[in-house]
This record gives structure tokens, C-alpha cells and sequence, in this order.
């Protein structure tokens, strides 16, 4: 059923105060389910799709027509067709590969399809810094009521853009989530699809909705309601309600993500916090890791307290510039007591951070510049011991499949081979960030 006019109005709201932060903002009341890959991804997306009455909302870094993904593009067509509003919004470099056709049926099937800043050629990315910088999301919302969120991509788990097929799915997770968390995703989504399809930002149409006289008058007549219910109730009564709105149920949750406008630093803040009060373990999941300076210094602080620090990487490199780049930071690491894993079976892409019993999160940043700088990435940090363990045990049987990279004799400083590696990638890394318009050192 559509949410009625004053309940827009809540969620208008909701979402602008939600925008306004610039840290994790935590609701209870959650539901979120682990799903490892897109087998366990792709049918229950398909599924809830199919079952879709009012609105679908999509935004991926990458699209593909072949193998399993193919079957959740059909679910979108047949939703567009029997008229539930769908919307998705690609990024115009990473799904530069997809045929024009799958554009078109979309599009005739009544998606509405945003396409965030095509690629112009090499000769924009110099003349115009923004290019650089892109929509890395993988968010899906249902109805209003479900979201999908995490590192997978709307691609077969067997095919690779730059490599083909293989034999072995790639490690990758998502997370399927239910209740207030919800609510900020979708106006991620929402505003993402308009900043592509119209060039302006979710902040000019929120600016409008507030100048709206009859919105005003509704949230006016809301707020004498809410008064007058509260007369109404004896003080022991009005207390108890005010006592349970303040609780935190579980699962208590937090949508976050990183732009170039309020929220910079978001996601890479809410990490750091979560390493510096680590107690007994931090386990890291990611394909392309170049953290920030504080975040290696927070990990190695932690491991020399004695807290099990633990981070997996490729085993199987995709790019070879990213795997050169985590590998310089190997020695001062492993001296200072991490542990680091490469994973053997197949292409690593999960992004994980998984802290003690309390804490995880899930979602499509990367730790490297590109994720923690540039891109427009959303993570869910889940904060639930039940949650946590179940993916605790399943990162367990990943490390199990991967080989621990062994520690270097002695404990000095590396050689010049190795310095000169880690100068070389600092300068590419620096590089590449001024010519994108990053300011600031990393």
C-alpha cells in the first residue's frame, strides 16, 4: 500500500535528518539476513521483485546480462510492466561494457533508467576532475520495506569483465535488511537517480518540498495530534512510551555512506572507531586495501595490545596495480603483529570488517583511496552478537580456504627493493588524487 501524505512527509524528514549527520546514525527494530554471493543474492532480489506492488529502486556500479544476473533484469521488466515504478541508476564507467540492447528493453519494458556521468573519453578526465569520481553503489530497495546492500555487483559470480569465465565463484556478500534502516537507503538511491537523470542534487527538491505550504500545514496539524495524544495519557503511561520509543531493539543498525558533500568521511570514520575499541579481534575482508595512515596505525596499536588482527586479501589478483599496492604494506604490518591471509579458491571481492562480537559491516567500500576519497559508497554496520557470529563463522571458512602470507625474518626495516615499491605506489597514489580534486593528505 502507498504510504499516505503524511507519512511522506515523516519519511521526507527521516531522510533529510538522516543526510544532515556525519557519523552512524544507529536505529533498532532491524532485520538483516547474510547472503553469501550472488546465489544466495540474486534469487531472493528476483523474488522479492516479483512480488513488488510499489516501487523498485536500484543503484550498481556494474551490470551484466549474462549467466544468473540476467535473471533479476527480467524480474525489473516484468515489474515495470505490470506497473510498479522501477528505477535504477548505473554507473556510466563500470557498466560502459553492457550492450546498448539490454538499455533498450529496459527501457521499453518502462524502467526508468539513469545513467551516472558516461564516460566522455580520456580528455574529460583531465578537463573535468569529477570524472574521476564514481557511483561504486550496490543498493537495492523493494517496496520500500526491503533493501539489499553490500559488495556484489549485478554480474554472474563465475564472470569477470577484464578476465571471462571461471570455474570458481568469487567470494562476495551481501545483506538482505528490513526496518528503519531501510528509510536512509532508499533516499540514497532515490537521490543518486535524480542527481544522474537531471544533474541536480536531492537537496534542491528537499529545499522545495519544505517551501510547500500544504506540507507545512500538514506537519503542523501532525504535531497538535501528537500533543494531544500526549495530554491525554497519565504520566506513569506517557513515560512508559517514551521509555520504549528510547530503548534500542534489536538488531540496531546504521546506513552510512560516503559523498562529496556532507558525508566525506563517514564510513572511514565509523571504521577507525570500531578498530581503536577492538577487545578481542578485528577480521578485514577486501579486495583492494591502501587504507588511510590512522587506519594502519590503528591496526597495528591494536595487534600490539594484543587484540587478533586478521585481514584477508587477494590471493588471485584482478588488477595487478592493487594488488603491488597492499602488498608494500605488508612488512610494517606483519612486524607489528596482523596477520594477513590470501584468499586461494578465486577472485576476492567481499568488503568486511568484522570487530569483536559487537560489530560488522558490510556494504561496497573498498579500504583504498579510491573507496575512502572518491567513489560514492554505502556500507550497513550491524551492531547484534547473533548477526556477528553467523558472520564470523562463515569469514572463518574463508580464511580456512586462504594461505597466510609468511612473516619476514627479522625485524628491521625492509630493503631498498621494497622502499622503492612503496615510494612508487605513494606517488600514484597521490597522483591520482590530485588529478581527481582530492584535497588533503592521505
Amino acid at each position: 500500500m502507498p504510504p499516505t501524505d503524511t507519512e511522506s512527509d515523516l519519511q521526507a524528514l527521516a531522510g533529510l535528518a538522516w543526510y544532515a549527520q556525519r557519523k552512524a546514525v544507529f536505529t533498532g527494530g532491524n532485520q538483516v539476513r547474510l547472503l553469501r554471493g550472488g546465489q544466495d543474492l540474486f534469487p531472493s532480489l528476483r523474488d522479492h521483485i516479483d512480488r513488488a506492488t510499489d516501487s523498485v529502486w536500484l543503484a550498481l556500479y556494474i551490470v551484466s546480462p549474462l549467466g544468473q544476473s540476467g535473471a533479476v533484469l527480467q524480474a525489473l521488466m516484468r515489474a515495470a510492466r505490470r506497473g510498479v515504478a522501477v528505477h535504477v541508476v548505473v554507473d556510466g564507467l563500470g557498466s560502459r561494457e553492457a550492450p546498448q540492447s539490454l538499455w533498450d528493453d529496459l527501457e521499453r519494458a518502462g524502467v526508468k533508467l539513469a545513467i551516472y556521468r558516461p564516460p566522455r573519453g580520456l580528455g574529460s578526465l583531465l578537463l573535468d576532475a569529477t570524472q574521476w569520481r564514481r557511483m561504486h553503489l550496490k543498493i537495492g530497495v523493494v517496496d520500500q520495506g526491503h533493501a539489499f546492500i553490500g559488495g556484489i555487483n549485478l554480474i554472474d559470480d563465475r564472470y569477470d569483465l577484464n578476465h571471462g569465465w571461471s570455474d570458481q565463484p568469487r567470494l562476495d556478500y551481501a545483506l538482505h535488511a528490513q526496518g528503519p534502516v531501510v528509510m536512509p537507503m532508499l533516499h540514497t538511491v532515490r537521490a543518486i537517480w535524480t542527481r544522474a537523470q537531471f544533474g541536480r542534487d536531492w537537496r534542491d527538491d528537499l529545499i522545495q518540498w519544505a517551501q510547500d505550504p500544504h506540507r507545512l500545514r500538514r506537519l503542523r496539524q501532525l504535531k497538535d495530534l501528537v500533543q494531544q495524544a500526549r495530554l491525554q495519557l497519565t504520566p506513569p503511561e506517557f513515560g512508559r512510551m517514551a521509555q520504549a520509543v528510547q530503548v534500542p531493539q534489536p538488531m540496531r543498525c546504521a546506513f552510512v555512506m560516503r559523498d562529496n558533500l556532507r558525508q566525506r568521511r563517514t564510513i572511514e570514520r565509523a571504521a577507525l572507531q570500531a578498530i581503536q575499541q577492538a577487545r578481542q579481534r578485528i577480521d578485514i575482508v577486501t579486495p583492494y586495501f591502501y587504507p588511510h595512515r590512522a587506519i594502519r596505525k590503528a591496526l597495528t596499536h591494536a595487534a600490539a595490545s594484543g587484540v587478533q588482527v586478521r585481514l584477508l586479501l587477494q590471493g588471485k589478483l584482478d588488477y595487478r596495480i592493487a594488488g603491488v599496492a597492499a602488498q608494500v604494506l605488508y612488512h610494517d604490518l606483519q612486524r607489528n603483529g596482523v596477520r594477513i591471509f590470501e584468499y586461494q579458491p578465486a577472485f576476492l571481492h567481499a568488503k568486511v570488517l568484522c570487530v569483536d562480537d559487537e560489530w560488522a559491516t558490510v556494504g561496497s567500500s573498498n579500504l583504498d583511496p579510491l573507496s575512502l576519497v572518491l567513489n560514492l559508497e554505502g556500507n550497513l554496520i550491524v551492531r547484534d552478537r547473533g548477526f556477528v557470529r553467523t558472520l564470523s563463522a562463515s569469514l572463518n571458512e574463508d580464511f580456512a580456504l586462504s594461505r597466510e602470507v609468511p612473516v619476514p625474518e627479522g625485524k628491521g626495516a625492509p630493503g631498498w627493493g621494497a622502499r622503492l615499491r612503496r615510494s612508487a605506489v605513494a606517488w600514484l597514489a597521490k597522483t591520482y588524487l590530485r588529478l581527481a580534486g582530492a584535497t588533503g593528505r592521505y
